[in-house]
């Protein structure tokens, strides 16, 4: 070692002061650098409305999600060769490698619970269950074909709500405002409503990810306030209210232009919205005003909380100019007692799809409204039966094939597409993955899934990750 040159012991905090480099320096010069731009160019208003990439045929959608997954065997895909073989196993060669979780891949086969019959003009079968949707078939299109790659709940339900099998990631809804943004300041843009026991997927069903959270989905409750606390506590009047908003406005405004970070914009949008929701949403939810023909069509209570309510408050929504409703409707989860489940079900939900498709036509809504009903994976061909578990004459996860419909919004009505071979296991013909339906949804909003990109993390993602084709059989 050359000791012409020695080393003097240099404390940290001497290096970071006294150094010829300037580390201090640095830090300041970055540090203004990134103020004078914030105040150079203040974050834009994120929710303002945007030209999609080409004309649209849809200005909203309403989600239908069937939370727990919908046997399709009972209600959309009619395999009478299920019956003749009930009580066999399938062929080796039709179930492959796949296994399950709660039964053998030699189980015996069950065959469907229920009739099915075709209705409408289009001809299309369905089961005895869905007398609401046979009404309205002729303005439905029906996708037989659906797979996932998800197998179990929780990762299947974010898989179809934000295209990846894992939260963080930002959910269909958020990904339409992005590209969109809102046309409506007195409601949330995307509003989430539940009925039923409780989502495997939890609120990452509904996050904006890692979008700004100005994207996230609102949760509107089903009976009292829609919102917590959207009501004045005692002894604050709206004057009071007012001068609080406008303080607390203003000195978020004044961060906001120091250092531009767009989540300070997104709690200025919250607390003003907040504000107007106060008049905006009782008044939104008073279905007093609707009339005696219309509850009935949706057979609602106006003051009893049900997924018919649910569909008919997503209406008056779109009426008034919410982007993105989701409704989720948790209980499918049929591994026992299969043919309960989807009559218990079909009783709570059909009749209020079926008004929803209807409702919108009536009023002229249905060309710009896009509406979605199904589940995150269908079931499986054999029969689950558990004694230990107290199971039986159940069907078990099947990601392989399953049913959805769409109605409205730039899609073609009254068509069937796709099919599944002749057990209800495999899709067969015109498969269609849920980045594919991810894709044509966005495409009916006038967004190019592969052109509608975030840049995080140090590339750019979309929602419908690297694939995903717009199912151009579907479009109108």
């Amino acid at each position: 070692m050359n000791s012409k040159y020695p080393i003097t012991p240099l404390a940290r905090r001497q290096f970071l002061c006294d150094c010829g480099v300037g580390l201090g320096k640095i830090a300041l010069a970055g540090l203004l650098s990134g103020e004078l731009t914030a105040r150079a160019a203040p974050a834009a208003n994120l929710l303002a409305p945007r030209p999609p990439h080409f004309p649209a045929r849809a200005k909203s959608v309403i989600h239908l999600f069937m939370a727990g997954a919908p046997s399709q065997l009972e209600m959309f895909d009619h395999k009478p060769e299920l019956s003749k073989l009930e009580g066999k196993p399938l062929p080796p060669s039709v179930i492959g490698d796949q296994r399950y979780a709660f039964i053998r891949p030699d189980a015996a086969v069950l065959g469907p619970r229920y009739k099915f019959a075709r209705h409408g003009q289009s001809g299309a079968e369905l089961s005895e269950m869905l007398p609401g949707l046979a009404g309205v078939v002729d303005h439905v299109c029906l996708i037989r074909s659906m797979h996932t790659d998800q197998f179990n709940h929780a990762p299947a339900q974010i898989f179809f709500n934000s295209g990846f099998s894992q939260p963080g990631r930002p959910s269909l809804g958020s990904w339409v405002l992005y590209g969109l943004g809102c046309e409506t300041q007195e409601l949330p843009a995307f509003v989430v409503m539940s009925t039923g026991s409780g989502l495997s997927g939890g609120s990452a069903l509904w996050s904006s990810g890692f979008l700004p959270t100005v994207y996230t989905g609102v949760r509107f409750r089903t009976q009292g306030d829609p919102i917590l606390n959207v009501s004045n506590p005692p002894g604050v009047d709206q004057q009071l209210q007012r001068d609080t908003l406008d303080l607390v406005g203003a000195l978020n405004r004044r961060q906001l232009e120091a250092v531009g970070d767009p989540e300070i914009a997104t709690r200025i949008a919250a607390f003003e919205m907040a504000s107007r929701l106060q008049t905006s949403a009782p008044e939104l939810t008073d279905l007093r005003s609707e009339t005696q023909a219309t509850l009935d069509l949706y057979g609602a209570d106006p003051d009893k909380p049900s997924f018919a309510r649910a569909c008919l408050l997503a209406r008056r929504m779109v009426e008034r100019g919410v982007r993105f409703v989701n409704i989720y409707h948790e209980g499918w989860d049929a591994h026992s007692d299969v043919a309960g489940n989807v009559r218990n079900n079909c009783q709570a939900t059909d009749r209020a799809s079926a008004a929803l498709v209807a409702d919108l036509q009536q009023r002229g809504l249905l060309d710009e409204t896009l509406v979605v009903w199904g589940g995150e994976f269908g079931r499986t061909p054999m029969v689950e039966s558990n004694a230990a578990l107290g199971r039986s004459l159940g069907r078990d996860h099947h990601p392989q094939a399953f049913t959805i419909w769409l109605a409205g919004g730039g899609i073609k009505p009254g068509i069937t597409l796709g099919a599944t071979d002749e057990f209800g296991f495999h899709a067969v013909d015109l498969p269609v993955h849920v980045h594919d339906l991810q894709a044509t949804i966005l495409h009916c909003l006038g967004l190019d899934h592969e052109r509608l990109t975030y840049h995080h993390a140090g590339r750019d993602f979309r929602l419908t990750d690297v694939s995903g084709n717009v199912v151009q059989a579907a479009l109108a």
